[in-house]
């Protein structure tokens, strides 16, 4: 049976540049913001470290497997299998041949879209968990059931109501109705996909973050700041955290508002890791 992990615990890249730096890089259970000057290695180190996990093999203890000059200790340290994502925060346009866009939708046209449209299926596959798991509860025969499966409800919940107050300002909120994820605006029908690029980043991040089911999660973001206003920007880790307070968060940043709801402490400069 495969055990996942809980963590990172520690990172060693031999070679960030040609045999040049050696990252060593401890990390914390729950927040790690990466900082540096511009071509100090803030993202190079993330992406090298996002290849080694997609090239773990399926068997065998995850700590003891070296690629590309990068080595990972994980939590526990005989873990067999990890569960991670990785936003990317870039609106950039897609190449894509026809006139149908990606997946014979039109409306799919950037990067953000495509991601949006990866986890909006994933969206659908969380609400008939949570779906099966009040049934179960409430049929239980449990005398705590009918508290449980609230409790199974309220994070979804949670969830929309944040997105309905993050958008407030401009009247949209989420339409409750419908199975699928869509939107309401001053009485009007709106898709994700006509959202702003802002509000396309943070719908894409909260999404994600609410379908790991409060699992524990490894969850990469570059530069996240990069289209959010400044309050997003500050509010970001905090409501993260509240809808997965078991993932672990590996970020590069060069913004300061993404620390000032009390991540300072989370904050590694790539100086201090290099050796």
């Amino acid at each position: 049976m495969m055990k996942l992990a809980e963590r990172i615990n520690r990172i060693e890249i031999s070679s960030l540049w040609s045999g040049h730096k050696h990252i060593v890089w401890n990390l914390r259970p729950d927040v790690n913001v990466l900082s540096g000057r511009n071509g100090e290695g803030k993202s190079t180190i993330l992406n090298k470290l996002i290849h080694h996990l997609r090239s773990l093999p399926t068997t065998g203890e995850l700590s003891a497997v070296t690629h590309f000059g990068v080595k990972v200790e994980f939590s526990p340290c005989d873990a067999t299998g990890i569960r991670y994502d990785v936003l990317r925060s870039f609106d950039r346009k897609m190449v894509v041949t026809g006139s149908e866009g990606v997946s014979g939708d039109a409306r799919i046209v950037t990067e953000l879209d495509w991601q949006l449209y990866l986890v909006q299926r994933r969206y659908l596959d969380y609400q008939v968990n949570i779906g099966n798991r009040m049934i179960a509860l409430l049929t239980s025969g449990d005398p705590e059931g009918k508290e449980k499966a609230t409790e199974a409800a309220n994070l979804k919940n949670r969830f929309l109501d944040m997105v309905d107050s993050l958008f407030a300002e401009t009247g949209k909120k989420i339409d409750r109705q419908s199975n699928e994820l869509s939107f309401i605006q001053y009485g009007e029908p709106l898709s994700p996909y006509l959202l702003s690029s802002g509000e396309k980043q943070m719908l894409l991040i909260l999404l994600t973050v609410l379908t790991e089911d409060l699992q524990p999660y490894i969850i990469f973001m570059d530069e996240p700041e990069a289209s959010l206003h400044f309050e997003w920007q500050q509010k970001l880790i905090t409501l993260i955290r509240e809808l997965n307070p078991n993932a672990q968060l590996v970020l590069t940043t060069h913004s300061p508002a993404l620390i000032m709801d009390g991540w300072e402490d989370a904050v590694t400069e790539v100086s201090e890791i290099t050796v």
